[in-house]
């Protein structure tokens, strides 16, 4: 068995998470990734600068689908920092000139299904069902650690589930309150589209799959990719703690179960 040293650890800090922008920080003592950049370049080296960190350590950018929350700042960011950037044909066919011109040294095709291997840090990719070219989410493995992303998804389908499970940690969407959305501004077709399979989980939808896919190895739950409309922290809190141990599972005492925001980054924990 390898023996892994205190300082030799998988680490995360959602940067931000929200309908307006999106990116994930993850360092292991060889790599530093993000996963999106949904932000402008100045404002996740704020991000980055506020956990100790700075842009000019990461080397690898992993994008999930072409949306402007998720792709806002992946070409000035492969620019300035020469980052190796990675997503499937369709997203980087989606994004196009939108992101500008990126050497095609860095540009690099992860098709969903796959892994892509950084030294001893494993990057996964798979498929979600959204209103995307071809979304795509990552679950990150070092050593026996693993971290998955699962936001901007209908559904969470039986491959998903079967692929994300008994992680370590998670960043798992709880969009929006169903009836926040059905009683709000939104013009209808909207509602429509969030409420779909190729829309976003709701809170109630986030519960339930983390409730089929939590298991001994999870410590840390991170909720994402709020409404800033539909929703608001507390209720997507108290929505997931409730049902959850209405399935007698031990929240804040077997895991934590943690809010993120789409302003300020979570501090860089172990995972």
């Amino acid at each position: 068995m390898v023996q892994i040293k205190k300082e030799d650890n998988l680490q995360v800090s959602i940067l931000a998470s929200g309908s307006t922008g999106n990116s994930t920080y993850i360092e292991t003592p060889d790599h530093k990734i993000l996963i999106d950049a949904g932000l402008s370049g100045k404002k996740i080296e704020e991000l980055m600068n506020s956990i100790g960190r700075t842009l000019k350590d990461v080397d690898s950018l992993f994008v999930t689908h072409e949306h402007t929350d998720h792709s806002k700042g992946v070409g000035v960011l492969a620019r300035r920092y020469g980052l190796n950037v990675y997503a499937n044909e369709g997203t980087w066919e989606a994004m196009g000139q939108r992101i500008g011109k990126i050497p095609g040294e860095q540009k690099h095709i992860l098709p969903a299904g796959k892994v892509q291997s950084l030294g001893g840090m494993d990057v996964e990719s798979f498929s979600v069902s959204h209103d995307a070219a071809d979304p795509q989410f990552y679950e990150v493995h070092y050593h026996d650690r693993a971290f998955a992303i699962i936001t901007d998804t209908g559904y969470v389908s039986d491959r998903v589930r079967g692929t994300i499970s008994d992680a370590d940690g998670y960043l798992f969407e709880c969009n929006h309150d169903v009836e926040m959305l059905r009683m709000g501004g939104y013009p209808w077709p909207l509602k429509q589209r969030i409420l779909s399979d190729t829309g976003h989980l709701s809170n109630e939808d986030g519960a339930n799959g983390l409730i089929d896919v939590v298991g001994h190895r999870t410590k840390q739950i991170y909720l994402g990719h709020l409404s800033q409309e539909n929703n608001v922290k507390a209720l997507a809190h108290m929505t997931v703690q409730t049902m959850m141990q209405g399935r007698d599972l031990a929240v804040d005492h077997d895991f934590a179960l943690l809010d993120t925001d789409p302003n300020y980054a979570t501090p860089l924990t172990v995972i």
